[in-house]
């Protein structure tokens, strides 16, 4: 992937012209928008950091700094006016502490690692496969999809049930279209009431921003047309999950020129050399990068082999990575010039799941690391025995298992700062134990009247 036709989509001063307020937007820890409303009128005190917010009141902020305040300090290139609110334009923010850049803010931690890459020479390109569920809420059932129409056992491309959603999906493709996103293709996906949305590909940081007001604009749009979008990851047990595949390449920030193309690569995959050290980085560091790319309990319900009517989930399991082969984690597609992370889920920070996939990437290539040969088969239908020959390890089973390989893995508190390291692991396990304290109706179906 290079730079081609990638614009930055920033406000020019004319736009302003019907706008009347302003968000000054950033992320807590699990990349959920926060912010302050500003008049219009106040656009230079907004840009200057005059909006605070108070550090106890927000999930990732250390103790040692709750009773502070932190300013939002908004990128003005980040700058777009809400396609289905157009009286108010959003911005993304870095937040500041005490005058200086904090610490542990997810797009400072992302901008720290970008400008790692940046002295190497190296950019980043990102693009982040949509895929969520937009449903309704059901006094019985909890929650149904929008179409009425009857549930199908394999529901992935259906026709029918696409045009039956139609009405909130062209005006999110409509809104994405107008910020210059450049949608290519969407369809019904494998769970009820699940879609993907496919659009071009951005450097890092704005495609992270990007993906944070996906989730905010998905959730208008859906509601005006009755129902919610879920960026849960695996709502139903018996359907796949939405994924949130992270699709990247590094480009040479002198010629644009894409990194990871290649027109002779003896391992076939169309991948450089670069690429492969890339891989073997993240290789290296895959559980950690779980516990951040997957970071709820109901994420690791997804990550499983069997557990959709389809057959296979075709999510990832394994610790490997292949060609256009998507029992793989770590994916190369058919064209090369790119990877594929399949563990990412559409719950995850995109800013820290981005920064832990390009620092293990970086120390990789900085280590001349080497991934091995790729995986060509069928990975799910290896019996234990095959997997151990091959030194393919499973990805993390359970929320605790992947927080405990982050906190036991020295380079997640390299990447992440002392203070978001210490956040993220108390917070996380704090959010397991709640989880395995929690009397289910699972355990009361089985239990209750067992003796």
């Amino acid at each position: 992937m290079t730079r081609e036709n990638q614009d930055t989509t920033a406000i020019a001063p004319a736009d302003f012209e019907n706008v009347d307020y302003l968000i000054a937007s950033y992320v807590d820890m699990h990349g959920v928008s926060k912010a302050k409303m500003v008049p219009v009128d106040h656009l230079d005190r907004m840009m200057g950091g005059s909006e605070l917010f108070t550090g106890a009141a927000l999930d990732g902020v250390p103790q040692d700094v709750s009773d502070e305040e932190v300013a939002a300090h908004p990128d003005p290139a980040s700058g777009r006016i809400l396609p289905w609110q157009p009286d108010i334009a959003w911005f993304a923010s870095d937040l500041h502490c005490e005058g200086k850049p904090f610490e542990a803010c997810s797009r400072n931690i992302l901008k720290r690692t970008l400008a790692s890459a940046a002295e190497m020479g190296f950019g980043m390109n990102l693009g982040i496969e949509a895929e969520f569920f937009v449903l309704q809420d059901d006094e019985e059932k909890g929650f149904r999809p929008l179409s009425s129409r009857h549930h199908l056992a394999k529901p992935a491309y259906d026709t029918v049930r696409l045009l039956d959603n139609m009405p909130w999906l062209s005006e999110l493709v409509g809104a994405m279209n107008s910020l210059g996103w450049g949608v290519y293709s969407f369809d019904h996906e494998d769970g009820i009431g699940q879609f993907e949305i496919d659009f071009k590909y951005f450097p890092a940081l704005e495609m992270a921003d990007n993906f944070v007001f996906l989730r905010m604009m998905a959730t208008e749009i859906a509601s005006k047309h009755g129902g919610f979008a879920s960026f849960m990851p695996k709502p139903y047990a018996n359907r796949a999950g939405s994924g949130a595949h992270f699709n990247m390449s590094l480009y040479d920030l002198k010629t644009q020129e894409n990194l990871f193309k290649t027109d002779n690569d003896p391992r076939g995959c169309n991948l450089s050399e670069l690429g492969y050290q890339f891989i073997a980085g993240v290789l290296r560091h895959l559980p950690a990068i779980c516990a951040v790319v997957a970071p709820t309990v109901n994420s690791y319900k997804r990550l499983i082999k069997q557990g959709s009517m389809s057959g296979f989930t075709w999510a990832p399991i394994f610790a490997c990575y292949g060609n256009n082969n998507r029992t793989n984690t770590v994916r190369i597609p058919r064209d090369g010039q790119r990877i594929e992370l399949r563990a990412a889920d559409s719950s995850c920070n995109p800013y820290l799941g981005a920064t832990m996939v390009l620092a293990a990437g970086l120390e990789g290539i900085r280590e001349g690391l080497d991934p091995g040969e790729p995986h060509t088969d069928n990975m799910y239908v290896k019996t234990p025995k095959e997997l151990e020959a091959l030194g393919v390890r499973m990805l993390p089973e359970t929320l605790e298992e992947a927080v405990e390989a982050f906190a036991a893995d020295p380079f997640s508190r390299k990447v992440f700062g002392d203070d978001m390291f210490e956040a993220w692991v108390e917070f996380k396990r704090g959010e397991w134990k709640s989880y395995i304290n929690h009397v289910s109706d699972w355990e009361k179906d089985r239990y209750l009247k067992f003796y």
